[in-house]
């Protein structure tokens, strides 16, 4: 009798198909990326809303792996209106990093790619499709109209060169008139804004002669070094301590009212949301399960996964034994199920969780959940339409 084949496992043979399979996919979408003198009629757009800063509309990005396709994001849709700050929250890996990333194009290639969808970005009098942009011309937009504040400030700089010297190298690129003397000047600017008291002598250091705190802002300097109009944040007070977490928020709502940006603020951390975002977005194994504004979402938390995140928060004058913790794990995001992603681990399902992936439901004007329990014929069971 034949062993029974291991769920998961897979044959080299097997393996060098699937891989065949997708360097066919990659090399097709990377020659279209590669393109030299594209018109620009091919990846200019129009915004939905012109207050909007970044639409993104049913985004869909793939890592195609020897193991099979990883759908990181699966159909992401939503907006980052302009002076506002839009808070991207969920588990590890359910892609709110891989969505930033599509939106500069700092994928890994050639296995990441945006395969499906737009991302509008309003540049001011006019936008364009970044999904569709070809590589050279994303140098222009990267940093001049969207720059990223990395995770880790110390993977994010480059150890052997000095904090003066990697701050002025942006200013080179973006603004070539520029000469020696300004862009020290510029230099100086910028880490004194960001709070750095110490500028001068910050200036010649390298990374390594920096604390966390300090690497932090000197990241987050470069980043507006060409005062963006977009900010992504991608957990930039993860690895910080309370105290320097506090004051780099504070820094950042400050900055983004100076120079009138929008933020998009990835995190896994509630209570940072609560505090620094206008809207929140809520994300689960590569798709919105729901997206409204701050008070909306606190107070009135619609999807069984966001309910789930809001319990496990611990809550200042609430004395509990145990935090609660989402039962299960998330599905294999090579093989996802054809029915409701969270349906495995939901303790709140009606009969419909069985059918396809639920469609999107309005709460209100900007309340909108993707969970059966809204559908009419279960409004009784779980809210109102």
């Amino acid at each position: 009798m034949a062993k029974k084949k291991q769920e998961g496992y897979l044959s080299a043979k097997e393996s060098r198909q699937i891989s065949k399979k997708n360097r066919k996919i990659t090399s097709e979408l990377e020659k279209k990326r590669k393109r030299k003198k594209v018109p620009e009629s091919e990846y200019l757009t129009k915004m939905h809303d012109e207050n909007n800063a970044v639409e993104f509309d049913n985004l869909h990005t793939y890592f195609f792996t020897d193991a099979g396709t990883v759908k990181s994001v699966d159909g992401v849709s939503f907006e980052v209106p302009i002076g506002k700050t839009v808070g991207v929250v969920g588990e590890s890996g359910c892609g709110k990093s891989v969505t930033s990333l599509s939106l500069m194009q700092l994928l890994q290639r050639p296995q990441g790619q945006v395969v499906e969808g737009e991302i509008r970005l309003n540049i001011g009098g006019k936008a364009y499709d970044v999904a569709k942009m070809p590589y050279e011309k994303l140098q222009d937009l990267r940093g001049n109209f969207v720059s990223m504040i990395f995770q880790e400030p110390m993977t994010a700089l480059n150890p052997v060169f000095r904090i003066g010297d990697q701050l002025e190298e942006v200013l080179q690129l973006h603004h070539k008139e520029m000469d020696k003397e300004r862009m020290k000047a510029r230099t100086i600017e910028l880490l004194e804004m960001v709070g750095i008291a110490n500028s001068e002598g910050v200036y010649k250091m390298y990374p390594h002669e920096l604390s966390g705190g300090m690497r932090q802002r000197v990241v987050i300097a470069m980043a507006l070094a060409c005062n963006p109009k977009v900010i992504i944040a991608d957990e930039p007070t993860t690895a910080l301590d309370v105290t320097i977490q506090a004051q780099v928020l504070d820094l950042l709502r400050d900055l983004k009212s100076k120079i009138n940006s929008s933020i998009m603020f990835i995190t896994h951390d509630l209570g940072v949301i609560a505090e620094m975002a206008d809207y929140v977005v809520v994300m689960y194994a590569g798709r919105v399960v729901e997206k409204g504004t701050t008070e909306e979402i606190f107070e009135n938390p619609a999807h069984p996964y966001t309910i789930g995140l809001m319990a496990s928060k611990p809550v200042v004058g609430k004395q509990v034994e145990e935090l609660y913790s989402i039962p299960g794990k998330v599905p294999n995001p090579i093989n996802m199920p054809d029915y409701c992603y969270f349906k495995d681990r939901c303790e709140m399902c009606v009969g419909q969780c069985d059918g396809a992936y639920p469609e999107e439901i309005s709460l209100s004007a900007t309340h909108k959940v993707s969970c059966y329990r809204y559908y009419k014929e279960n409004a009784q069971e779980g809210g109102t339409i």
